[in-house]
């Protein structure tokens, strides 16, 4: 992803987490994973990682006083780091500047040891690489004289991917957050590549038995008719994941969790008054070996989940979107994941957006109806004798 969020001012002072990818067909140049289990997994750096490392401490800094490198992890075929800009961005020569110039020139620096690191830092002479010439502006019009001027290639291939993906941490906590991520990186690797195939998004082959229609009229019947509009329940549908005219779902853990008893776990509000009766009969459910479902949005889903999974129970959470292709989730599900304690299933497909955006009572209701068809339940089955 090279997402940029266009309510930040990257010239102002704040808190970036970056995420540099390598060049596509470059493999793993930056470094290997080693490590006899999960805990004492580390990067081996290549000469390429290890002057990726020095450019990051030591130039960035040195070009902009007014930035810090705090943690950072060379993986091999990415970086993760996070920049403190403590004042606003300004060059050696005292210009104004952005955060793209910064990433910029901290990629040119590691594109010229890549370049002396494989060989390429004396490319033959190549014969310049025209660009096809706009149509002359009048003489007034700003830029006139660079139209059509001839643009030389080098030839060499650049390290980095164009672009980066950044984050910025805004609420408390969660710097420590995004700091826990980058260093928990080598481990969740080493879990991915020691016979967890499953540790990494699984693409459809979820059938949910619900079609778009039966949603919804669910949709109809469980929400206020101004929830549920026709607009509302079109927007729904454009952001399901489809299949042969079913939804169908992605995963991030082991789908065998599928194959066991599944209960839906789904509070309503006008069953609050039952609410300890609910939690007690699900956490008798699950420690007889029930596998509960749930998206976990209503406070009531999150204690029962909760405890479920401090108890040690299987659990599959519905995920509240779709998941990249590079999905991290954080180093408790992952562990939970990798025990076999977990599956995170979405719907969705994967869309970007803010964490305060507001999720509406239609899209709520539909991973609902989306955990009683994972689980051919009514979400109510706990009232049953």
């Amino acid at each position: 992803m090279t997402r940029r969020s266009a309510a930040l001012d990257y010239t102002r002072p704040g808190i970036y987490h970056i995420t540099k990818h390598v060049a596509d067909g470059l493999g793993q140049p930056l470094g290997s994973i080693s490590g006899s289990d999960a805990d004492t997994a580390a990067v081996v750096p290549t000469r390429v990682g290890r002057a990726v490392e020095h450019e990051l401490l030591t130039a960035i800094t040195a070009h902009y006083s007014m930035i810090t490198v705090d943690a950072f992890v060379i993986m091999p075929e990415h970086l993760h780091f996070i920049l403190i800009v403590r004042d606003p961005i300004v060059s050696k020569n005292g210009r104004p500047t952005h955060l793209g110039q910064v990433i910029g020139g901290f990629k040119a620096g590691c594109n010229r040891a890549y370049w002396a690191a494989t060989g390429q830092d004396t490319p033959a002479a190549k014969p310049p690489c025209t660009v096809p010439a706009a149509p002359t502006p009048p003489a007034s019009a700003p830029g006139g004289s660079a139209a059509g001027k001839p643009r030389f290639s080098t030839g060499r291939r650049p390290l980095f991917a164009e672009g980066y993906c950044d984050v910025q941490p805004l609420e408390p906590g969660q710097l420590e957050t995004q700091r826990a991520y980058i260093r928990n990186n080598p481990r969740s690797r080493w879990l991915r590549s020691h016979d967890r195939p499953h540790l990494q998004t699984q693409r459809g082959g979820i059938d949910t038995a619900l079609t778009p229609a039966a949603l919804t009229g669910y949709l109809r019947r469980e929400c206020h008719p101004d929830q549920a509009t026709p607009e509302a329940l079109t927007e729904i549908v454009h952001r399901l994941l489809l299949a042969d005219g079913k939804i169908a779902c992605d995963t991030y853990g082991n789908r065998t969790l599928l194959q066991h008893r599944l209960l839906p776990v789904v509070c309503h509000r006008n069953d609050r008054p039952l609410f300890e009766k609910q939690k007690a009969r699900c956490l008798d459910e699950a420690a007889k070996g029930a596998v509960l479902v749930s998206p976990r949005i209503a406070t009531g889903e999150q204690t029962i989940i909760d405890e479920a999974a401090r108890r040690g129970f299987a659990t599959v959470l519905i995920a509240d979107n779709g998941f990249p292709d590079r999905y991290h989730p954080s180093t408790d599900r992952i562990d939970r994941c990798a025990a076999d304690l977990l599956l995170l299933i979405t719907p969705w497909q994967y869309q970007y957006r803010k964490k305060d955006d507001p999720i509406t009572v239609p899209f709520c209701k539909t991973m609902n109806c989306v955990a009683q068809a994972l689980c051919r339940l009514h979400d109510r089955w706990w009232q049953q004798p």
